[in-house]
């Protein structure tokens, strides 16, 4: 629920999700045109589901390769090698070859191979130097830990750039509000009619993540742990309040691997998260309040 309510919404479908800008005043042509120029420009990079982007020549190409990454690659991937380090290896961004043999693939096949393959370790596989990508093998880059919330933020910078001081940026559940404070319920992930607590939202980010918004087959969801190259067990949910979404969504999908909840005190974030034995664990600072 938003506690000063933006008048007009605009709502489109990108990325596969469904997304909603609330502002004062509808955007002016121009705005919106390059709001959605934007996210065309990074799902034609970072999308593994599309045979024409960066991540899937990457994959495609045979033998080791060199690559130079869009001016969004630095944030993003920096970030990818900070949780990578801080989870031992459990969150990175090269578990897309596994997520396609477990049956998340661009066809939505959701029927798992015989041979899942192991998730490579970074530095046996790749190499980053903050402009360029150095392949070993080809691998398949997957930045869906990540890379919605980043997108949020780049489209709230744009706002902010051409003049929109305040407006909400929500991209199915990960969003970023600017000047609007917000309540926002923390849904039961087995029951969307309950709430198990609410997130007071000033401003800055809010991100979600939930193993049974993408499950299938038996046990199987989108949210792996990178050592096992399996889907991770024990956390049910996970919510985020960050300055960013980039770092809330990418510390929503930490925290199912990060046993001891240390992440988040680091990027001056606060964390809630249900485990599947009903145990809700929140930070000890967290905006609002939890009901369990």
């Amino acid at each position: 629920m938003i506690v000063d309510p933006l008048p007009v919404a605009w709502r489109f479908e990108a990325i596969g999700t469904a997304w909603r800008i609330d502002t004062r005043e509808p955007l002016a042509p121009d705005v919106a045109d390059a709001v959605t120029a934007r996210i065309d420009r990074f799902d034609r990079d970072w999308s593994r589901f599309r045979p024409d982007s960066l991540v899937s020549r990457i994959a495609t190409t045979p033998g080791p390769g060199r690559w130079t990454l869009p001016d969004d690659a630095p944030a993003l991937l920096g970030f990818y090698r900070e949780l990578y380090t801080a989870t031992r290896g459990r969150v990175s961004p090269l578990v897309g070859r596994t997520l396609e043999a477990l049956g998340y693939d661009a066809a939505y096949r959701l029927r798992a191979a015989d041979d899942i393959p192991p998730v490579p370790a970074w530095d046996d596989a790749i190499a980053w130097d903050g402009t360029t990508l150095e392949t070993v093998r080809p691998v398949l880059v997957d930045v869906g830990a990540a890379g919605k919330g980043y997108l949020v933020d780049l489209v709230s910078d744009l706002l902010t750039e051409a003049g929109v001081a305040q407006h909400i940026v929500d991209a199915s559940g990960d969003l970023r509000t600017r000047g609007v404070p917000m309540r926002i319920a923390l849904e039961h992930p087995l029951d969307p009619r309950k709430a198990v607590g609410v997130a007071e939202l000033p401003d800055g980010a809010f991100c979600a993540s939930a193993t049974n918004r993408r499950a299938w087959g038996d046990g199987l969801h989108h949210v792996l742990d990178a050592a096992t190259g399996m889907p991770v067990r024990g956390v049910l949910a996970t919510w985020v309040i960050a300055p960013t979404a980039l770092v809330a969504d990418g510390l929503a999908t930490a925290l199912f691997v990060d046993p001891e909840g240390e992440s988040p005190s680091r990027h001056g974030a606060h964390f809630a998260r249900l485990f599947d034995d009903g145990r809700l664990e929140s930070s000890a600072d967290f905006p609002g309040e939890v009901f369990l």
